[in-house]
């Protein structure tokens, strides 16, 4: 490594850091690192090759495409090993717009990934409710118009957002899609799903499922796309004929092992992380409620997963709670964007109608395998302490 990064990482004492930014990127699970050292030293071969070195390759990936299959609930034949989430949730809704023409739709609160394939693609959105959630009966008033009644070839909603956590109803959604579009595509984003549900629940639901490695302890540039066998989606990516001929390039072996890994490993621990994980961050908003007025929950527990806290504070910035939660090494985020020099509401928030009073003060801490309860002790003085600064700093100024 780069004398210059050690010495950015030894000034820099990581392991002072409370990260709670897990939604954005969390740590590799010492499985997926485990599983992945074979192939990132002795096992070099490239798995299309005929030789016995190769075969050796091929063989993990077989067995990693098992384990992957058994995890989501679907066929090893469906399981397509791709770069992650975004280039998944590309190739499906451009692949099936180039393929068979039509319209795109999805909500207007899908992550970017999305929501910008279907702008570029002139398609249709759909707005949501308070809560991040898509309008099914708005959907249903689209899917039924008859200006576009037939001409719907993809559908995308997401299964939990990714900014503050709300769950979408995707049994409801499947439903109104099949009756009013039965040969649309039906994808679902579960990039943020993963560490939380159980995907064999969802992926029944739609033709076309996408994950993100680190998302759930794997390695970056690592994703999963479960698609249905025949399904007639254009490929994004074509030369080798690699994945059955829906995804080319030569096979990342340890990114692969090491993805394969992680899901086992998530998909093990997920029921008592629900609980754990829950009540850390049922902790984390309570002690910031109870020392702070003017702050409220984006949206209801029962609503979202246990992994995203979402806050909305009035009388403060995201940018400066950050700046002073960083300050503290607190790892946390916040969906707002600068432009034209004003921070403006995130699209999310903005689609869920949340006053400006407030959403211009978002910040998101997201929990995951790594968080501890003294994470939460330190985040919470942190916040607590930092809030209290700006709104007096901002009464003084005045």
């Amino acid at each position: 490594m780069d004398a210059k990064i050690n010495q950015l990482i030894d000034k820099n004492n990581l392991s002072d850091f409370v990260y709670l930014d897990h939604a954005a990127s969390t740590p590799m699970r010492a499985q997926a690192i485990e599983a992945m050292a074979p192939f990132m030293d002795n096992v070099y071969a490239n798995p299309s090759g005929s030789h016995r070195f190769a075969r050796i390759a091929r063989k993990a990936i077989d067995e990693a495409r098992d384990d992957v299959a058994e995890a989501l609930g679907c066929k090893p034949g469906e399981v397509v090993f791709t770069s992650g989430g975004t280039e998944g949730d590309n190739a499906t809704i451009f692949g099936a717009i180039r393929r068979k023409g039509g319209i795109a739709v999805c909500s207007v609160a899908e992550h970017h990934a999305v929501l910008h394939c279907v702008e570029i693609l002139n398609g249709r959105t759909v707005q949501v409710d308070a809560t991040g959630v898509i309008d099914v009966k708005a959907l249903e008033s689209l899917l039924q118009d008859p200006q576009i009644s037939g001409q719907v070839n993809v559908v995308s909603v997401m299964a939990v957002n990714n900014e503050v956590g709300s769950i979408s109803p995707l049994r409801r959604v499947a439903k109104v899609v099949r009756a009013n579009a039965p040969t649309a595509v039906l994808h679902t984003d579960a990039v943020q799903a993963t560490c939380w549900q159980d995907l064999r629940e969802i992926s029944p639901l739609v033709d076309v499922l996408t994950v993100s490695a680190h998302k759930f302890g794997g390695p970056k540039g690592m994703g999963i796309t479960m698609q249905r066998i025949g399904l007639d989606i254009q490929p994004l990516l074509v030369g080798g004929g690699q994945e059955r001929d829906r995804r080319s390039g030569t096979h990342n072996v340890g990114g692969i092992v090491a993805t394969a890994a992680a899901l086992r490993a998530t998909d093990q621990s997920r029921l008592t992380e629900v609980v754990r994980v829950t009540k850390l961050r049922d902790a984390l908003v309570d002690s910031v409620l109870s020392e702070l007025d003017d702050v409220i929950e984006t949206v209801p527990r029962e609503n979202r997963v246990p992994g995203i806290a979402h806050l909305c504070i009035a009388g403060c910035e995201s940018e400066a709670v950050l700046f002073l939660l960083d300050e503290a090494m607190i790892c946390a985020s916040a969906a707002s964007a600068c432009a034209s020099g004003a921070m403006e509401p995130s699209h999310v928030l903005s689609a869920m109608g949340v006053d400006p009073k407030y959403s211009l003060g978002s910040l998101r801490m997201s929990l995951g395998h790594t968080t501890t309860s003294r994470d939460i002790d330190r985040a919470t003085t942190a916040l607590v302490s930092a809030i209290r600064q700006l709104r007096r700093t901002k009464v003084a100024v005045r």
